[in-house]
């Protein structure tokens, strides 16, 4: 049951997400390639990680790496930040145009966050929360932020 409801609520982000995507395809406005669009997902999830604590957490060579990383560069998703301490090392840092496209699911995140706050007492949202920062703080320990 458990399994079942938390699979549902997952999915339907999902899907809403796609549709979105597939929206943008449609206008010819998108452009980024499925393996992109994850790739953006994991550095923005990350909050500017370098190069290679990008391709460590994609499980892919520096080169490859650094070869879809110039992609997204040139397609104006992403810029490379060179760091202060280690002149060798560059951070990655989604761009306003990434942003823009990333919003199409936090939009919905808004909506449905919005729409819980409505539907349940304060106790209940309390206790979401909870079980939430649980979930994220010790139940996941495979996915490291």
């Amino acid at each position: 049951m458990l399994q079942s409801a938390f699979n549902n609520v997952y999915m339907k982000f999902k899907l809403h997400f796609y549709e979105k995507v597939f929206e943008k395809f449609q206008d010819r406005e998108a452009s980024l390639t499925t393996v992109e669009t994850f790739c953006m997902e994991i550095i923005y999830a990350l909050k500017n990680p370098t190069v290679n604590e990008f391709a460590r957490v994609t499980n892919i060579s520096s080169p490859n790496a650094a070869y879809k990383i110039n992609n997204l560069v040139k397609k104006g998703y992403l810029r490379k930040i060179q760091s202060e301490t280690d002149k060798r090392e560059y951070h990655l840092e989604a761009t306003q145009k990434y942003l823009d496209y990333y919003n199409i699911s936090y939009n919905y995140i808004d909506v449905v966050m919005k729409r819980i706050e409505n539907r349940l007492e304060p106790e209940e949202l309390e206790t979401l929360v909870k079980v939430l920062n649980i979930i994220d703080e010790e139940l996941m320990p495979e996915v490291k932020l």
